[in-house]
């Protein structure tokens, strides 16, 4: 076989096994194409299972919300959106129900003390501060509870910002409905002449405008008020005396919930020295200046109710102090008011025994029975009409009076014999 021959025969032969084997491609075609539908069966089979276990998730979340009770009608709606697959829809789901499961305890007040206790919002501050805030100051006692409450209700975008008058009594609802209105109204307060400082404290704390603390310990500290210094009839004060006597009784307009006590206590002291100021604590025919002029005025301020008596019974107790009535024993006042005044409580400031004998049984250095010449300070706060009879009181020879109980008159007599004979008349009447 020529060399020819031989090259036709390989190259026939490698054509006839090239046609005999299957093209790799053409084999692997088919596999392929079962390998993509299973995959594609096995993604549907998965979203179909998810479906399901939502539905299923859902439809018993809806039973649950149904079943559970039903404090806060109309708070959560279970039939909304329960079958959608919004991530947020989800969410809201769930919060819901994580709510309904503890409502019953948005119902239980964080304390038992009724009255009202400012509390400040911050414009742009966030609902779990907010919710911080109120925990530490004993509004509520779970943040986390009130901050769900805000959340599932939509609350948390209508709290406003400003000043809010809440109490420890109230439930997370109330709280939460309270914030949504700010307090920025002003209160008209009127001050009666003759109220002691811890009434002015309530009636300021009852119109919302300051706490009674605040304003009292304002009041017992005034050197510690930058405004202090404005006021020439305050400089010649005792180191560790009161504002009480020169907190001007009057009708006031006051900024709810203000932002400090001296906003509070700069109209007091505007007004008297408008009214009074530093010449009107000095000159007249009493003999006192200054804060002793104030403290008997406000002595006399307790005791007198009608205005023509007020020169009368500030001209008695000048002449004890200066021992023109010696059945008294020397320079005793023996002015009910400061005893009064000494036992006063919360509730009872202006305390009154059942007879006179009971006075010189209280242990006070207010205690004018007890104690010789004037108290150690004011014990209210004067009108001009005590004031300007203080400074130029009535010359009389009258040591004593005893009031008739009719219309809030006195009689006035120079003897205590003359006295006695009144007191078995009209009785003892204390104010």
């Amino acid at each position: 076989m020529t060399f020819r021959e031989r090259e036709q025969q390989v190259l026939y032969r490698r054509t006839h096994l090239a046609q005999q084997q299957p093209d790799w491609r053409q084999q692997w075609r088919g596999p392929a194409l079962l390998w993509n539908l299973l995959k594609i069966g096995t993604l549907l089979i998965v979203v179909a299972v998810l479906s399901g276990s939502w539905i299923v998730s859902s439809a018993h979340l809806h039973e649950q919300l149904l079943a559970a009770p039903r404090l806060t009608a109309g708070l959560l709606d279970p039939t909304a959106n329960q079958f959608s697959l919004d991530p947020d829809t989800i969410e809201q789901q769930i919060l819901a129900f994580s709510l309904r499961l503890r409502e019953e305890e948005l119902y239980i007040p964080a304390g038992t003390n009724p009255r009202p206790r400012p509390f400040t919002v911050v414009p742009g501050e966030a609902a779990r501060f907010i919710a911080a805030r109120l925990a530490a100051q004993g509004f509520i006692t779970d943040p986390d509870l009130f901050n769900l409450y805000l959340r599932v209700t939509g609350l948390e975008r209508k709290i406003e910002a400003g000043n809010f008058m809440l109490a420890e009594t109230m439930t997370m609802p109330e709280i939460a409905e309270a914030l949504q209105h700010a307090l920025f109204e002003e209160a008209l307060v009127t001050i009666p002449e003759g109220m002691r400082s811890e009434e002015i404290a309530e009636r300021l704390a009852a119109a919302n405008v300051i706490e009674a603390d605040r304003f009292l310990a304002a009041v017992r500290n005034p050197r510690t008020l930058t405004i202090f210094d404005r006021y020439d009839f305050l400089q010649s004060l005792p180191p560790d005396a009161s504002l009480e006597g020169f907190l001007f009784p009057d009708t006031y307009r006051f900024p709810v919930l203000a932002a400090t006590p001296e906003q509070v206590i700069r109209p007091f002291l505007d007004n008297f020295e408008r009214r009074v100021g530093s010449k009107g604590l000095t000159g007249g025919a009493s003999g006192l200046s200054g804060r002793d002029l104030i403290t008997l005025a406000s002595i006399v301020e307790r005791e007198a109710i009608l205005a023509d008596e007020r020169p009368i019974i500030a001209g008695v107790y000048l002449n004890r102090l200066n021992n023109k009535c010696p059945e008294v024993g020397g320079p005793y006042l023996q002015a009910d008011p400061t005893v009064q005044y000494a036992r006063g409580t919360v509730g009872n400031w202006w305390w009154k025994p059942q007879s006179i004998e009971e006075y010189k049984l209280v242990q006070s250095p207010y205690n004018t029975y007890l104690y010789p010449g004037l108290p150690p300070g004011p014990i209210s706060n004067p009108g001009l009409s005590a004031i300007e009879a203080t400074r130029n009181p009535a010359r009389t020879g009258y040591c004593f009076f005893v009031a008739t109980g009719e219309d809030g008159r006195h009689v006035f007599v120079q003897t205590l014999a003359e006295q006695q004979q009144n007191l078995q008349i009209y009785g003892y009447n204390p104010k």
